[in-house]
């Protein structure tokens, strides 16, 4: 599939999705994002802007002798020349020159407000600018893209001017023209007829670039492409400043799964999930659960009502088979779940419970129980599991029983609060008593608990808390609040959730910890 030819997949996660509030990355972070783009086989990643800042300029300098692309194309970003300079003497332009990327894309004004107010030249010279960089550029033998900034209010304001800049772009070499909704204001039926007027009116190729401003980035870009853009932008997991960028991931699995259009290598797509949660875990920015095709309630499956139907045929609740984007079906266990909610959710844990009625009855029943006390199943599979085998055997693994344990905490004027554990507990016959620190309870618990029962079962000493979170739980009628602890630990290959509650923070906390370690080591002994 040439990735570079009929349709363009095009990636600004590295340049637009960085300007996101909060998301910084740094040279190694944008090489490790550009090779997992790669592999969601995209056509374009545009690295950032060479020149403008010492980070970008670093990268692309790296990235000529560490990054092997083997499905995309490496783009440099930046602007058209200053007014009143040649092309050949502007040093952004030169930056871009010497950048090593194949492939320029320049942004220009095609807004006449922009090119008074911001640029503060003549309309004549923006057109000059245009046109001088684009040839320069294509002389020196890069590919050069235009990205029409603020086009579509620019086209409202001032229709002949807008379409003016895409013409001398398109005439001084540009083979693809990008109109951007800068602002994200516009909405699919608009996008659609502008799209539409602009490939009437000029011999440009369009693209689209959208903003999420209006919550419509993917829909305006479908919009575009049903009107004949044949060039998408956008970013993964919708990475941008304000509301962010068009989600990428969710525009190619449309365009694939329901518009049965291959924009992608053949079977990549199936690699979305895992990409997607991949650049998450390097950005730092907790992925979305709720985002469309890769989020991990994509999927998810909680009433009764639905679980009966998905027992039946899966597809009775499911838009599409969450295999295509390399997702997975879950069933929720909570207090709104029905029997075949509880006998679907054991399967997906390996226990047949179709043949036990009264067993399910008798899950179903405990479930809703402990979750009018507070607890949730919905985020703690592992804490369900082992609900779910001791109901099944009768009897809970236990690999070591708890004396006691304590947790002080220590403040001082100007300095971190210091908690302090200390656990007595029995496992495999010996007596053990041990003390840990940490910044609060939850870590000086977990130090405590997780060295001593690495005495006695060795494997321990690879697990680790990932991160927790406690919430209050108000249940009104005059009875005290409780406290709610959903924990996450890992052994390094795969991770776990469990919960606890109590009437304070440690208190649930002991509770999640202790199905967390009993968990892993029932994973490691089975």
């Amino acid at each position: 599939m040439d990735l570079q030819g009929s349709f363009h997949v095009y990636d600004t996660t590295l340049r637009d999705g960085a300007q996101q509030e909060g998301l910084n990355l740094s040279v190694a972070d944008k090489l490790t994002i550009a090779r997992q783009l790669d592999g969601l086989g995209v056509g374009f990643i545009e690295g950032g802007w060479p020149g403008a800042n010492p980070k970008d300029t670093e990268f692309f300098r790296r990235a000529a002798a560490e990054l092997d692309l083997g499905n995309a194309r490496l783009v440099a970003f930046g602007a058209t020349r200053r007014a009143g300079v040649a092309a050949a003497d502007d040093p952004l332009v030169a930056a871009l020159r010497d950048s090593g990327a194949p492939t320029v894309t320049l942004v220009a004004k095609s807004h006449d407000r922009h090119v008074e107010l911001a640029l503060r030249t003549t309309l004549e010279e923006n057109l000059a600018m245009v046109r001088d960089t684009v040839a320069h550029l294509r002389a020196e033998g890069q590919q050069v893209f235009l990205d029409a900034e603020h086009f579509f209010d620019g086209y409202r304001a001032n229709r002949a001017y807008a379409l003016e800049v895409l013409r001398t772009a398109a005439e001084a070499g540009a083979e693809v023209i990008a109109l951007c909704d800068t602002n994200g204001g516009m909405l699919p039926d608009r996008v659609g007829d502008v799209v539409g007027e602009v490939i009437d009116a000029t011999s440009a190729r369009v693209g689209i670039h959208c903003h999420n401003d209006t919550g419509c980035a993917v829909a305006n870009t479908l919009a575009a492409v049903s009107a004949g853009a044949s060039h998408v932008q956008g970013t993964i997991n919708g990475y941008g400043e304000r509301t962010g960028n068009a989600d990428l991931v969710a525009v190619v699995a449309n365009l694939e799964l329901k518009l049965e259009r291959s924009v992608l290598p053949q079977g990549m797509l199936r690699e979305a999930t895992r990409i997607a949660h991949a650049v998450a875990e390097v950005t730092n920015v907790p992925p979305a659960s709720r985002q469309p095709y890769v989020g991990t309630s994509a999927f998810a499956h909680k009433a009764g009502l639905h679980a009966s139907a998905i027992k039946v045929d899966p597809n009775l609740y499911q838009h599409l088979d969450p295999v295509e984007v390399g997702n997975d079906m879950r069933l929720l266990v909570s207090d709104m779940a029905g029997r075949a909610s509880i006998e679907l959710k054991g399967r997906e844990l390996g226990f047949d419970l179709s043949g036990d009625k009264a067993l399910v009855e008798r899950v179903t029943a405990r479930v809703k129980e402990m979750e009018a006390k507070g607890f949730t199943f919905e985020a703690a599979d592992a804490s369900f599991e082992l609900l779910l085998v001791e109901e099944v055997e009768g009897h809970r693994p236990t690999y070591f029983e708890t004396e006691s344990w304590r947790v002080i905490t220590e403040t001082r004027p100007g300095d971190e609060a210091i908690s302090e554990a200390t656990v007595k507990l029995v496992a495999g016959g010996v007596r053990y008593v041990v003390t840990g620190e940490g910044n609060g309870p939850v870590n000086a618990l977990d130090s405590a608990l997780r060295q001593a029962i690495t005495q006695a079962y060795p494997e321990v000493a690879k697990f680790e808390l990932i991160d927790y979170k406690v919430r209050i739980l108000d249940q009104g009628h005059g009875t005290d609040a409780v406290t709610r602890v959903l924990i996450e630990t890992t052994d390094g290959e795969s991770s776990w959730d469990t919960v606890g509650i109590g009437a304070n923070v440690v208190e649930a906390s002991w509770g999640a910890l202790v199905d967390g370690l009993t968990f892993g080591l029932r994973k490691h002994h089975r």
